[in-house]
């Protein structure tokens, strides 16, 4: 016979649960990483460091739940066709700066985003990419709207082998 009640372990697992899926999803296997140049319209080439999510699983991920973001490191959202792009900031506790990446690799627009907010961040043009880095990053290196970004190396295809 089965009791109504429910056991210590079995109690103490149901509490668990939600914490334990929380820690399932943002626990998985680290991004692959790349370093990319930036080749602005004064002739300089800035490097950055950048953690790549290219599925959706880690697109949706991002950035969420980290402290801090050094200058010169960044995420590149990578996407399989160029499309008006929608970010949000819901569990992104650093304020970043977001640059809209033309297919070509040219920086079509740089928007700046409010940690934790709900709002949407929308490209004004259909993109391919999008980088994220800490705020006011693209100033302080210099970089700014025409300039390229090296993503020659960073199809979808080429990175699921």
């Amino acid at each position: 016979m089965i009791s109504n009640r429910k056991t210590p372990l079995l109690r103490i697992v149901l509490r668990l649960a939600p914490f334990l899926f929380l820690f399932s999803c943002f626990s998985s296997t680290p991004f692959k990483t790349a370093r990319l140049s930036i080749a602005t319209a004064g002739g300089k080439i800035v490097p950055i460091s950048v953690e790549i999510a290219a599925t959706e699983e880690e697109r949706g991920k991002g950035l969420m739940f980290r402290k801090e973001l050094e200058d010169g490191k960044g995420m590149i959202f990578l996407f399989e066709k160029d499309q008006i792009m929608s970010f949000w900031m819901k569990n992104t506790l650093v304020p970043l700066s977001i640059a809209f990446i033309l297919s070509d690799g040219r920086i079509a627009e740089i928007r700046d985003m409010e940690p934790q907010s709900l709002a949407a961040v929308n490209s004004e043009r259909s993109c391919r990419y999008a980088l994220e880095a800490p705020r006011g990053w693209f100033d302080r290196a210099g970089v700014g709207v025409g300039d390229r970004v090296s993503v020659e190396s960073l199809s979808i295809e080429n990175l699921a082998q």
